[in-house]
């Protein structure tokens, strides 16, 4: 069997297995930092602005077209006292933005329509000190350059691992 017949999400020179484990990995990691006792909690409705001055827990807008990297990282995020708002796109996001104040920006590089680092290059024209996170399956030497170029803050490769995330979270937002 080709390489062509690969899922789409799956990075090359890595096999279905291997996502498998490693999404095994991060919801058994999930699973240990759920509350006990509660239910599920019902999705969020879009979160209002925040008043100028208030102090609050960080908003993090993830941008992904896989909605499985969506759901886990927002999850993930959630669970660390993050508040967290999603995008299945470039185009998604960007209205995101223009409607509400955010204080980190996870992009996937590789999506249809709009790529991740025009989304970074639109997104800091609404905020020009936007920390911005990618994560990517498909990295290169030239995105990697062009990302740093822009000023982002972390660049993760797909597949990553849960502390990856965090950590490079707390770090973009200086905790």
């Amino acid at each position: 069997m080709s390489d062509d017949r690969r899922s789409p999400g799956i990075p090359p020179g890595q096999s279905a297995d291997r996502i498998q484990a490693d999404q095994s990995d991060i919801d058994a990691w999930l699973d240990s930092q759920r509350p006990r006792g509660g239910g599920a909690r019902p999705a969020p409705a879009p979160p209002p602005a925040r008043p100028a001055g208030t102090t609050t827990r960080p908003r993090v807008l993830v941008v992904d077209d896989e909605a499985s990297i969506r759901d886990l990282l927002s999850k993930t995020l959630a669970l660390a006292e993050y508040d967290v708002d999603v995008a299945p796109d470039g185009r998604s996001a960007l209205e995101r933005m223009r409607l509400y104040p955010y204080d980190l920006l996870i992009a996937d590089l590789k999506m249809p329509g709009m790529d991740g680092l025009t989304v970074i290059r639109e997104a800091k024209r609404y905020k020009a000190d936007l920390p911005v996170i990618i994560i990517t399956g498909f990295s290169t030497e030239s995105s990697a350059i062009e990302a740093v170029n822009i000023g982002v803050a972390g660049y993760l490769t797909k597949p990553f691992r849960v502390p990856q995330v965090l950590a490079a979270a707390a770090k973009a937002l200086g905790e």
